[in-house]
């Protein structure tokens, strides 16, 4: 390990300190014209800000017929106002509102990207608790943000070891996603009447065959 100056820390030999634009591509936001705004699903959709943030994905509530600037599906959404770095990945192409980045990687690898962001939040955050309260980051602060910059070898292992991760971690988030409609389009029909609970539960257990299965218990 070697002391670097710019980064204030020790780190590996032979890694390297740079700025964040070195390895991401990063889009700020711009907000269309309010008039273009709907909820009718006409047009691209537009997430404004970390308010359309959930566990992994954001929530669709608006739509856009002028978009402005673009994330790509599975870019990084970061906030770029209060609460600075709270993030999401965007399950679709979308439009981003002035309150978002949309970030992607430079250096072929997303999962190494994607917690180098959570690396910068949690650098925000500490830093709020300390009494520093970040109400909006600008676009070269964002780009200037020093990073450390592992060897190519480093990143394409660690690329190779956890992108099946993240992968089955996007999976299960589409899953939960797909489940999570079904269940807000079946409830409404089953407290009106229109579906009976047999049905509702005959759908549980095509979904969920697992916990149809007899168990057996050791004595």
């Amino acid at each position: 390990m070697v002391y670097n100056e710019n980064l204030k820390r020790h780190i590996p030999q032979d890694w390297n300190d740079g700025i964040f634009a070195d390895i991401a591509n990063i889009t700020m936001g711009q907000s269309p014209d309010g008039s273009s705004y709907n909820e009718t699903g006409e047009g691209e959709i537009f997430y404004q800000g970390s308010t359309d943030f959930r566990i992994r994905f954001p929530s669709v509530r608006m739509y856009t017929t002028s978009p402005t600037r673009f994330a790509k599906q599975g870019d990084i959404l970061m906030s770029v106002r209060a609460p600075v770095g709270a993030v999401n990945i965007a399950n679709t192409d979308c439009c981003i509102g002035r309150g978002l980045s949309a970030i992607n990687s430079k250096i072929g690898s997303i999962t190494y990207i994607y917690y180098v962001v959570h690396y910068l939040k949690v650098r925000f955050d500490n830093l709020n608790s300390a009494g520093t309260t970040f109400g909006s980051i600008t676009k070269d602060d964002l780009y200037n943000l020093p990073v450390v910059i592992p060897p190519s070898e480093i990143i394409e292992l660690f690329e190779k070891v956890c992108k099946p991760i993240f992968d089955k971690q996007m999976e299960i988030g589409f899953e939960i996603e797909s489940l999570t409609k079904q269940r807000d389009e079946l409830l409404p029909l089953l407290m009106n009447g229109q579906v009976s609970l047999n049905s509702d539960l005959l759908t549980f257990f095509y979904l969920f065959p697992i916990y149809s299965k007899p168990r057996t218990v050791s004595s």
